[in-house]
């Protein structure tokens, strides 16, 4: 048999037909093999690609071979990435508001391309991003790598914050001076990515919206607050927030109706202290930053809760009731 044009790249070409056209619900007969081989021009017989499958096993594919009536059909059996994984995958690109529409696409049919054609369909009637409010920034994809670099270097940074005005337009805050700051942890909280660095001026640990950062620079001096990062929780500094909302860290005590325990450990996590009111109620303590966004949680449960400790804390509360009683006379 006279040997095709692309006869040295036929493990590649054999390696990509199994990837791209085969899984565990569409195989390929050896006659078809031969044909996609040639249209790829190379030449193949049944006697060496029966080798050509073990030396592909032995690299690591999964190449099944199954019968089915009179004809026997290969298939990629187990990937990488198994098609439920990366549904996975696809719905946090989806659904992150971090990454931009465009972006989103990408990064999505770059996932395509871990399975089959005829599986990257079902990954296709998955998707719905069109339509879906997402960032506006598109550095934010660069952006997370460089807060990664500069973590891993531990370097400071300095950056440029905005925030939107009311003509849709970026409006630099503190009239566009830079933010100088340590970064230590990225953190992705309701849909939103999210720098938490120490603050030298402040010092104190503070979190930033990362597509709301402009000009991120690595710059040479290292990181500082190490000793208040080593005190640092993650996930308590997190459950303490509300729409990443900042606020002064209180223990406040909450009561509500026994059907809302499932709200608090939901909301707090499942070591919060549970303990009798009467027979239709329960209280817990909890940490969390004192803001609008607290309170406004606290209105959306209605009446099955209530704030009761501590007095400020309550006192701050009523006082956010009147003012929006008087927004609706």
């Amino acid at each position: 048999m006279a040997k095709g044009d692309n006869q040295k790249l036929k493990m590649l070409y054999l390696s990509r037909i199994f990837m791209e056209e085969t899984d565990d619900r569409n195989g390929l007969t050896m006659q078809q093999i031969i044909a996609k081989l040639k249209l790829c021009g190379v030449n193949a017989d049944r006697k060496t690609l029966y080798l050509d499958f073990e030396e592909l096993r032995h690299f690591g594919l999964d190449i099944i071979s199954e019968q089915i009536g009179r004809n026997t059909y290969y298939y990629i059996g187990s990937r990488e990435f198994e098609l439920p994984e990366l549904k996975l995958l696809v719905d946090s690109v989806q659904s992150a508001k971090f990454i931009t529409e465009k972006k989103s696409n990408e990064l999505i049919r770059k996932l395509e391309t871990l399975v089959s054609h005829s599986q990257a369909k079902h990954l296709q009637r998955q998707v719905i991003v069109t339509g879906r409010i997402k960032a506006m920034n598109e550095s934010i994809y660069y952006n997370v790598d460089k807060l990664h670099e500069a973590i891993g270097a531990d370097r400071q940074i300095r950056f440029r914050y905005f925030q939107w005005n009311t003509k849709k337009e970026m409006e630099l805050r503190r009239d566009g001076q830079w933010y100088y700051t340590s970064p230590w942890k990225l953190m992705w909280d309701d849909e939103n990515y999210y720098l938490v660095a120490y603050d030298k001026e402040h010092k104190d640990i503070l979190h930033y919206r990362v597509d709301k950062m402009l000009q991120i620079t690595m710059l040479d001096d290292r990181r500082e607050g190490q000793a208040k990062f080593k005190a640092f929780n993650l996930p308590k500094y997190t459950k303490s927030l509300f729409g990443m909302y900042g606020g002064e860290l209180t223990r406040v005590t909450i009561e509500a109706e026994n059907s809302m325990v499932g709200v608090m450990i939901d909301r707090f996590g499942k070591e919060i202290p549970i303990v009798k009111a009467d027979k239709d109620h329960f209280r817990t303590s909890v940490d969390v930053s004192v803001s609008s966004q607290f309170f406004g949680w606290i209105f959306a449960l209605g009446s099955k809760v209530k704030l009761v400790g501590p007095e400020q804390v309550v006192k701050h509360m009523k006082s956010e009731a009147k003012a929006l009683l008087r927004l609706y006379p």
